[in-house]
């Protein structure tokens, strides 16, 4: 959809996400059907992936509300400012609080993969923590690791350490978002494990409202995880995944230089990754994705 006709003071457009200022301390953001790969934003949108992320965000704040409030006020139409009710915003909008966020990525990984494994592989530790020798890609931690980064406006966030994370939050904060995302990260994997899916990693973006710690932005959707099927996890080898897999397996067969602009997607793989999404929202929620809004 496009926000155009929302009134409202626009206040950052992202790769997915447009917020605007809702007044009152408030944010509204919309999720779009924009999808990235290796940091560029394809020109093809993948059907109804936003409402996929705004519906599983709703169900993860919910489910752990006990473990950390967040910053979500409403996903309903009628509680948005009137200059925001407009056509094609039900289902992809989130009326939030207004928070302070911090300025790191909170990552956990319980399962070693993608940017861990590429450094593991050729030093031997994760986020600068030795690990054990002799793990295989994708193998499972001995136990799920708190592993920050920088928030990066532009391209890549980069990995930090523990006592970087303190340097730039402050010793009490960085601790109580460590044990927050560790435990937001245990409730989800064990729940997930119960429905044949791996959450292998995940990444939290945390704030302050009325300098209550919030889980923010968006929580254990495709884009921020990595789900694999249980049935497809073995050490060794990359699982699929529920996401954009197939996006970035499409646009590693060519010769492109990962640049914009970015190659044109054939219609089966934005169909195939349009089908993963909702596939991950109905499996990990029980939930018919049809009975969501839009």
């Amino acid at each position: 959809m496009s926000t155009d006709s929302i009134n409202l003071p626009p206040v950052h457009s992202g790769k997915v996400r447009d917020i605007f200022d809702a007044g009152n301390g408030r944010l509204l953001m919309i999720a779009s059907d924009r999808i990235s790969a290796f940091d560029v934003v394809m020109n093809e949108p993948v059907p109804d992936k936003g409402r996929v992320l705004t519906a599983m965000s709703a169900f993860w704040f919910e489910t752990l509300a006990d473990v950390l409030p967040s910053h979500l006020i409403s996903t309903d139409v009628a509680d948005l400012p009137p200059e925001a009710q407009v056509n094609g915003v039900a289902g992809r909008a989130m009326l939030c609080h207004r928070a302070e966020m911090l300025p790191i990525e909170c990552i956990v990984r319980g399962y070693i993969s993608g940017s861990a494994w590429r450094e593991y592989r050729s030093q031997g530790t994760m986020h600068g923590q030795t690990l054990p020798a002799g793990l295989q890609e994708s193998d499972k931690l001995p136990e799920p690791m708190f592993t920050p980064s920088t928030k990066a406006e532009s391209g890549h966030d980069e990995n930090i350490s523990y006592d970087q994370a303190v340097e730039l939050v402050g010793a009490d904060r960085a601790e109580q978002a460590r044990e927050a995302s560790l435990e937001l990260y245990r409730r989800a994997s064990e729940a997930a494990a119960k429905k044949g899916i791996i959450i292998a990693d995940t990444k939290f973006e945390m704030g302050l409202v009325n300098r209550t710690l919030v889980v923010a932005d968006e929580v254990l959707t495709p884009d921020s995880s990595r789900f694999w099927p249980v049935d497809g996890w073995k050490p060794g080898a990359t699982p699929p995944s529920y996401d954009k897999q197939p996006v970035r397996d499409y646009l590693t067969t060519l010769d492109w230089d990962k640049q914009y602009p970015p190659p044109p997607l054939p219609d089966d793989v934005v169909a195939t990754s349009a089908a993963r999404y909702v596939s991950a929202y109905e499996i990990i929620t029980g939930r018919n994705f049809s009975d969501w809004p839009g």
